[in-house]
């Protein structure tokens, strides 16, 4: 599927021209090992499971679910068709097949129920209020029922020190995107969705800010 031209959307670090450092920006500003497998812990990956990653970025989770998982079945969507470059290109040097589809920012390319899990991390911080919305109604669509959602992105900060360091995200990709990261307000809006037992489950502290891990499942 094909970007529209009038999509926009906010690139990884807020700006184009910086999506080329991005992992390296991730290696120095968080706890990169730490936080990517506590990720894949919760999802959970289990062989011939039918997983989709929102917001795939430069494609560094997938390659670790399928090193630990190969027997999964994992798929990646995301808006940017300059990470996607980035992450196919990544995922072909380590061998691996993966579909990566782009959207329009609206309707995900996918039918309805068609995925075990579904997880993203760093992507919600980046959507206004109206979009995380809309990304979460579609994820309860695409998502079989039993099947599992889990978000790892920013939260309510657990001092006043790490809201003080989550300044420097939000200068990056904006206030009004990042406010209910913040006020803590993603398990709500997946509870809104549908998601039953929506909620926090654990954080990691980081360099710049509470990293944050929230789960739900789609009702039988």
């Amino acid at each position: 599927m094909k970007n529209s031209p009038k999509t926009t959307f906010i690139p990884a670090l807020g700006y184009d021209w910086l999506t080329g450092v991005y992992d390296l920006a991730i290696r120095l500003t968080m706890p990169e090992n730490k936080f990517r497998q506590r990720l894949l812990e919760e999802v959970e990956p289990k062989a011939s499971e039918k997983i989709l990653e929102f917001g795939f970025g430069t494609g560094q989770n997938l390659l670790i679910g399928i090193q630990e998982s190969p027997k999964s079945i994992f798929w990646g969507l995301d808006i940017d068709p300059k990470v996607k470059t980035i992450a196919g290109r990544k995922l072909q040097r380590q061998q691996m097949q993966v579909p990566l589809f782009l959207y329009d920012g609206q309707t995900f390319p996918f039918a309805n129920n068609e995925f075990d899990k579904v997880f993203s991390s760093l992507v919600f911080h980046q959507l206004a209020t109206r979009t995380k919305k809309r990304c979460l109604q579609e994820i309860y669509r695409v998502v079989k029922p039993g099947g599992s959602l889990v978000i790892g992105d920013w939260g309510k900060p657990k001092s006043k020190y790490r809201r003080f360091l989550f300044y420097a995200v939000q200068l990056l990709d904006g206030f009004a995107t990042t406010r209910d990261n913040v006020a803590g307000r993603l398990p709500e809006y997946m509870a809104e969705a549908g998601f039953t037992g929506a909620g926090e489950v654990g954080y990691i502290n980081t360099r710049i800010g509470t990293y944050c891990y929230y789960t739900g499942r789609k009702p039988e």
